[in-house]
């Protein structure tokens, strides 16, 4: 699948990131999920807040660390931010009705997807957050038809 990279320096260009694929996420009219992969610090919640604002969330972007999940609606579409760092184990996720947040036209951020293994789907797209000295190295990887078509989409919007 195809895969684009960035390198944002600081937390303004991360947020600045997540906008640009939240802007292009707000034009995908069906469910889409995100996993976003890091270390602790990484910037996962900083690109969550930047995608939320750019689909039109306009309140405060709390991380879901204790709360598992924070849930949000842009006009009638559901937005989801996940934070399973503190997942005891994936059967949680059935507890916590997952299969109901990932249905319809909702939009799914999930941080520390690895602790859901086996109980999430594949995402339609992948983002790997690796820090470097004075950045972090961004990569986006689509994982399923829908995340090509979109990510087809991000790239044309970004070399125009």
């Amino acid at each position: 699948m195809t895969e684009i990279h960035w390198q944002p320096a600081g937390e303004a260009a991360m947020e600045e990131l997540g906008g640009r694929l939240g802007q292009t996420l707000a034009e995908w009219p069906s469910a889409f999920t995100l996993f976003l992969q890091g270390t602790l610090g990484a910037g996962k919640t900083t690109l969550s807040r930047g995608i939320l604002r750019a689909m039109g969330h306009q309140g405060a972007v709390k991380s879901p660390t204790y709360t598992l999940v924070e849930s949000y609606s842009v006009d009638d579409r559901p937005l989801h931010h996940f934070d399973l760092y503190r997942l005891g184990d994936p059967e949680e996720l059935e507890y916590l009705g997952i299969r109901d947040y990932l249905a319809g036209k909702s939009v799914c951020l999930i941080e520390w997807p690895e602790r859901g293994e086996g109980l999430l789907p594949v995402p339609d797209w992948r983002l790997q957050i690796e820090p470097l000295a004075n950045a972090r190295r961004v990569q986006l990887t689509a994982e399923t038809p829908a995340g090509e078509a979109l990510l087809q989409i991000l790239i044309a919007k970004t070399s125009s």
